[in-house]
């Protein structure tokens, strides 16, 4: 790309960028211009944003000191928009499969994912069994089969742990709301499933928690905030929670989150921030903060997330679980808050890749009254335990990329993807992504455009009632132009025609998860949120691509930094293939696992009885 003093980027056509290991593209890193903010400072700053000129200025400097002037705004590319991340079906073909029928029910597809599972016996399972290891669904399955425990009895030390985890010696606010009442309603419903050797599925009874942006009876949908539920009243469950009771899951109410999405540190100055149970003095990252940091501390095998910018894979890799993103259409979003239509997904967050599938059957499929007109290509389930002989899967890796994150995550993921191609014979192969920077600033315009025209017909109502940092977020998002955001769609498409070609090449493109592993919490954030769009662009850095351009991805926990932080890796898919990155995160949990620690923050629910 060519560039000229004082306009914007002249991009080249993409038939002229060269994808190859040896491209001349210059990789460019973050030019974030900001300092980090809170408490005092943050109110400031938004004050003097809020000024009729004077902040039309400041955003206008802001946003050139940022590059989008540059490297957006006045860029000259000859690509059209593309303004929803939807990809043909096309013909794609994947490895040690099973064709997954969208007629059948939940509790069906349940029962056709628990037969893609390894099984293993008691004798080859010690000779595997990790340091530490989550509960997993089907634990919970065959102890209440076995009538050695009962979702009552799980419901009752859930309860009791959420209480002990709120209290000011722990503080972990991992929920917003639950009601006891409802979950030991639920309980005991599942409990008399068993009772009578009629559960609905091996979900029944199974705890699952549900992020504060997905409808979920009988909670409120806040979105984080204090006001959302007000203007905008839960009258319903969302499809992937009602495709959830239908397999007899425990709805166990709504996890903390970072208010509005709008963040990555999972501070919320309304609901506490919500930490991390590796190290509860440092975040559990956002948005999906409580979600990730409530499977990490064993309160629950899984949870539902949105991720619109990482913010199911991001925590997830900060708190050492399995986060699953699909492409792009796959789960329904009828009934999520509508902050993000074209860059947002439900996605998973699991203890293992093997519950995160059984969720993933659960919820996935078109809802048949809004069939769209281009159909959806069949589901795949990935036989695992057929994975080992999966042979020919080539991991397209971008060197300058793959190592712009801490010194301790590169030499970890390196570590980590070197044993993978040790042990399976898949080939790594080089190549260049154009332009990531410049993605990172389309997202970001665009994830802010969504959110501020979303909230446009309450916003004013309600602005004093947002955290700080929300507030000076929105105000950033508004300064956002319609030139601007075709621009970005623009870039949207340029990244499309990328991503397709590499894929053309490549079964999955890999990553670290996130540039820098969990921070510490600050003081001065907890009442303010905090500004630390360095440490932002960081934990964003290798997540944009799943949500800009519809991609699945998944994160799996591969290692620890020297503080014993979790660090994940990630694998980006070519669209529609769930499948196939389960079956890599499948191969990569089983090479990680038996390095795998405890949190300090852990509740096992499913111990005996003394």
């Amino acid at each position: 790309m060519g560039l000229f003093p004082g306009k914007g980027v002249v991009y080249k056509p993409v038939r002229d960028v060269d994808l190859g290991p040896q491209s001349a593209e210059f990789y460019l890193q973050a030019n974030v211009k900001a300092p980090r903010m809170a408490g005092v400072l943050v109110k400031i700053f938004n004050w003097f944003l809020e000024l009729p000129i004077l902040g039309s200025l400041l955003l206008y400097v802001l946003k050139g000191n940022n590059l989008i002037h540059k490297l957006i705004t006045l860029a000259e590319l000859e690509e059209s928009p593309l303004y929803l991340p939807l990809h043909h079906s096309g013909d794609l073909e994947e490895k040690q499969v099973k064709c997954l029928d969208s007629a059948l029910s939940p509790p069906e597809k349940v029962e056709l994912a628990i037969d893609c599972l390894p099984v293993y016996s008691e004798e080859i399972y010690d000779e595997i069994k990790p340091s530490f290891r989550r509960w997993t669904i089907m634990d919970y399955c065959r102890a209440y089969r076995s009538g050695d425990i009962t979702p009552r009895m799980v419901a009752e030390r859930f309860l009791a742990a959420v209480s002990e985890s709120s209290e000011p010696t722990l503080n972990m606010s991992f929920f917003i709301d639950y009601n006891a009442q409802d979950i030991l309603r639920q309980a005991n419903e599942s409990t008399l499933r068993y009772q009578r050797g009629e559960p609905i599925s091996a979900l029944d009874g199974v705890l699952i928690a549900t992020k504060d942006e997905i409808d979920c009876l009988p909670y409120p949908t806040t979105g984080g905030t204090k006001w959302l539920h007000k203007q905008r009243p839960c009258t319903d469950d969302a499809c992937c929670v009602k495709r959830l009771r239908l397999c007899g899951s425990i709805l166990v109410g709504k996890t903390n989150m970072h208010e509005l999405g709008s963040g990555t540190s999972g501070i919320n100055p309304h609901y506490g921030a919500a930490r991390n149970p590796y190290n509860s003095t440092n975040i559990a990252g956002g948005s999906s903060s409580g979600s990730a940091a409530v499977v990490s501390a064993g309160l629950c095998p899984v949870a539902l997330g949105v991720d619109g910018g990482g913010s199911v894979r991001m925590p997830a890799a900060l708190c050492g679980v399995i986060g699953l993103k699909p492409s792009f259409g796959r789960v329904p979003h009828a009934g999520v808050l509508p902050l993000n239509w074209t860059v947002g997904m439900v996605g998973i967050l699991a203890g293992t890749i093997e519950d995160a599938l059984i969720v993933y059957a659960a919820i996935s499929g078109e809802i048949p009254s809004h069939q769209r007109s281009e159909i959806m290509p069949k589901m795949h389930l990935p036989l695992l335990s057929s994975t080992k002989s999966i042979s020919d899967i080539k991991l397209a890796k971008y060197d300058k990329w793959f190592n712009d994150c801490s010194d301790e995550i590169k030499t970890c993921c390196s570590e980590a993807l070197n044993k993978l191609r040790d042990h399976y014979g898949w080939k790594i192969i080089d190549v260049t992504i154009p332009e990531i920077e410049v993605m990172r600033l389309a997202h970001y315009l665009t994830i802010g455009s969504e959110c501020s025209t979303s909230l446009d017909a309450f916003r004013e109502k309600n602005f004093a009632e947002l955290g700080w940092d929300t507030r000076v977020a929105l105000n950033i998002y508004g300064a956002f132009s319609s030139k601007e955001y075709i621009k970005a769609q623009k870039i949207r498409n340029r990244q499309f025609q990328f991503h397709n070609k590499i894929f053309a090449q490549a079964d999955v493109i890999v990553s670290p998860t996130t540039g820098v592993t969990a921070y510490p919490i600050q003081d001065d954030a907890l009442k303010t949120g905090e500004l630390d769009y360095v440490n932002g662009a960081a934990l964003v850095r290798y997540s944009v691509a799943g949500n800009f351009l519809g991609l699945p991805a998944v994160t799996v926990p591969v290692g620890y930094d020297k503080m014993g932080l979790p660090i994940g890796l990630q694998f980006i898919g070519s669209p529609w293939s769930e499948a196939t990155l389960t079956h890599l995160a499948f191969a990569m949990q089983a090479i990680s696992e038996s390095e795998y620690r405890k949190p300090e923050v852990f509740y096992d629910l499913l111990r005996k009885i003394n």
